[in-house]
């Protein structure tokens, strides 16, 4: 019994590897926004000021596009992992825009007015014209492709509270308050794993950052304990990777790390 307890312990997402990863400075920069949602490979960043969506690019100076739906209520959630189809989701609407390189609506879906309807809570893209969902109701994720309004792929219910949602072409995640689940494109659950204490998760080439009071850790793909990130003193509103770059947010700064 006493084995059992060991290996069950060293399979849980709760317990952190003595290993840690020490990323490398590389800048930091003022900074002035309520939210920053993403800065892609051309370091053009996506961010959030009253309520409105920017897009700033560095080889556009000194010229952010902006997008608003104020009719819509506030912005619950943005996903740029696909540059030509960007979703913006408003929960108190139950809708979701979705908008292209220039943050021009090209497509718009209320689930409200939808069969069967949907309480949506959480938002990512998939493939296609598809998105992953968190259908409330029935507590199950969904890979819904809005531009037939059929349901692609469809998981078995899931417990828990659901705290946060994202997904590559291929691979979905979602984080719930006791458990980490891994989704292919086919709805079929790959990984359950147990956790302590996450509430925030981002990919990146399959990897996940973590994300635990004020504190980041790096879970490679396809292994199952995370690693601890070792950062200087500072506060983490919100933070984004891509590739080898981290970015971490602290409300007035836009600190740039490399992470291997």
């Amino acid at each position: 019994m006493r084995h059992l307890y060991y290996i069950i312990a060293f399979l849980s997402l709760s317990i952190v590897s003595q290993d840690s990863i020490e990323p490398i400075f590389i800048e930091k920069t003022e900074f002035t926004a309520d939210t920053l949602v993403s800065v892609n490979d051309f370091s053009t960043t996506f961010y959030i000021v009253e309520n409105i969506l920017f897009k700033k690019s560095e080889d556009v100076k000194g010229v952010d596009i902006g997008y608003n739906n104020f009719q819509l209520g506030s912005i619950t959630s943005v996903n740029t992992f696909n540059p030509l189809k960007i979703n913006v989701f408003y929960k108190d609407f139950n809708t979701v825009v979705v908008l292209d390189n220039r943050l021009a609506e090209i497509f718009k879906i209320d689930f409200n007015t939808l069969q069967p309807y949907k309480n949506v809570t959480h938002v990512s893209t998939g493939f296609d014209n598809t998105l992953w969902i968190f259908n409330q109701d029935t507590q199950d994720l969904e890979l819904y492709d809005y531009k037939t309004n059929a349901t692609r792929a469809k998981t078995l219910p899931i417990k828990g509270n659901v705290l946060d949602l994202k997904s590559n072409y291929n691979t979905c995640w979602l984080l719930t308050k006791d458990h980490l689940y891994v989704y292919n494109y086919f709805g079929s659950l790959l990984k359950k794993m147990a956790h302590d204490g996450y509430t925030q998760i981002v990919e990146n080439n399959g990897n996940l950052i973590l994300k635990k009071d004020n504190a980041l850790f790096y879970l490679k793909d396809n292994t199952e304990t995370p690693n601890t990130i070792k950062l200087p003193d500072l506060l983490i509103n919100q933070f984004f990777v891509t590739n080898e770059t981290m970015y971490i947010y602290d409300g007035e700064y836009l600190h740039k790390f490399k992470i291997n």
